[in-house]
């Protein structure tokens, strides 16, 4: 949108005695008059482009006067332009990984993933705004991935291209087997099995803690019960709740048999059940100690909804402005003003120049 203002409106005042002068001077210059006996051999000439043109010289003068005097005004043009202004918020999301996240009991797409990996899709969908979400571009979102361990994967970023590009790097831990088939870190892969939910929180509440946002959120998704870490579930939630932290936890799966992906005798893999455990008191104990939400997701369509219902929760502050931006133009009315003064003044003085 354009817009248009003068930035020192008094000099237009100046117009009423100019185009008032101007139009006193047009009147009394046609009261002059020259004295000859008989005009009647005059009537019969041609009227010259010349005499036509000089008719036209006080109407150029006043023209001239009146471009200068709103020249004065100081006239601008601006442009206006409606501007959104967001605030946005962080979110640390905590993402298990441990041993119990291979349930393959979550369907996407009508085949059947794991827990980890429906997890994941859902989470690329929040992020990135793809299927029902509208994504979160002004959001400050980060990554916590832990099992036995809390690993902060990614700082709370705008850049959530590679938020999801580390992501993808996210997997259950894995054992490594020498040339015979033997494990080779059953320590670490034993320990990596277990689920540190209160490191887990512990570390997103330091990645969070000194970020100046309207809003700080702890998104956490967990499919078992805290089993390791050094620090308890109790204690992280008062942290998180002493720096104003919120906490949404999200129950993956439930409590009894899930079918798990293990190889038989004969190299075949095959689905076995085994055992989980959700730990759903734990989970609701941070949502309600930080002022947050716990959801339950038993399957891929409960867990969109759920993501759905914290972006509701969780809104972006937008804001909008109107602003304008001016730029000065008297110079379009000052040039062709002292031009055609300078125009009136040559021609009376030469060419068109008249009896006094």
């Amino acid at each position: 949108m354009s817009a248009w203002r003068f930035q020192d409106p008094l000099w237009l005042w100046l117009l009423v005695p100019v185009v008032g002068l101007g139009l006193l001077a047009i009147r009394r210059q046609r009261r002059l008059a020259v004295l000859y006996s008989n005009v009647e051999l005059l009537r019969g000439l041609p009227i010259t482009w010349a005499q036509r043109i000089k008719r036209c010289l006080p109407a150029v003068r006043i023209a001239g006067m009146v471009l200068v005097v709103v020249a004065l005004a100081r006239p601008q043009a601006g442009r206006e332009e409606f501007r959104i202004h967001t605030a946005g918020i962080a979110i640390q999301m905590c993402i298990d990984r441990s041993g119990s996240m291979q349930a393959l009991d979550f369907p996407v797409d009508g085949q059947r993933v794991n827990r980890l990996q429906a997890v994941k899709r859902v989470f690329r969908q929040f992020v990135a705004g793809e299927g029902d979400f509208d994504g979160r571009p002004d959001d400050l979102i980060g990554l916590v991935a832990f099992g036995g361990f809390a690993d902060a994967k990614c700082p709370p970023t705008l850049d959530h291209g590679a938020l999801l590009e580390v992501l993808d790097t996210v997997h259950i831990p894995v054992p490594v087997l020498d040339k015979q088939g033997r494990i080779i870190n059953q320590r670490l892969w034993e320990e990596e099995q277990a689920t540190a939910i209160g490191d887990a929180v512990a570390v997103a509440v330091d990645r969070l803690k000194d970020l100046k946002t309207k809003s700080r959120v702890i998104v956490l998704l967990s499919d078992g019960e805290n089993t390791a870490g050094v620090v308890q579930p109790e204690e992280a939630a008062a942290a998180a709740a002493a720096f104003g932290i919120r906490i949404y936890t999200i129950g993956v799966g439930s409590t009894g048999m899930a079918p798990f992906p293990t190889v038989d005798v004969f190299g075949r893999e095959v689905l076995q059940s085994q055992p989980v455990r959700l730990d759903e008191t734990t989970l609701k104990m941070l949502a309600e100690k930080t002022q947050g939400r716990y959801f339950h997701a038993q399957n891929t369509k409960a867990l969109q909804e759920i993501y759905a219902a914290i972006d509701r929760l969780e809104k972006t502050e937008t804001e909008g402005r109107l602003y304008t931006e001016y730029r000065e133009v008297f110079q379009f009315w000052l040039l062709p003003g002292i031009a055609c003064v300078l125009l009136q003044v040559a021609l009376g003085s030469t060419r068109l120049r008249g009896l006094p």
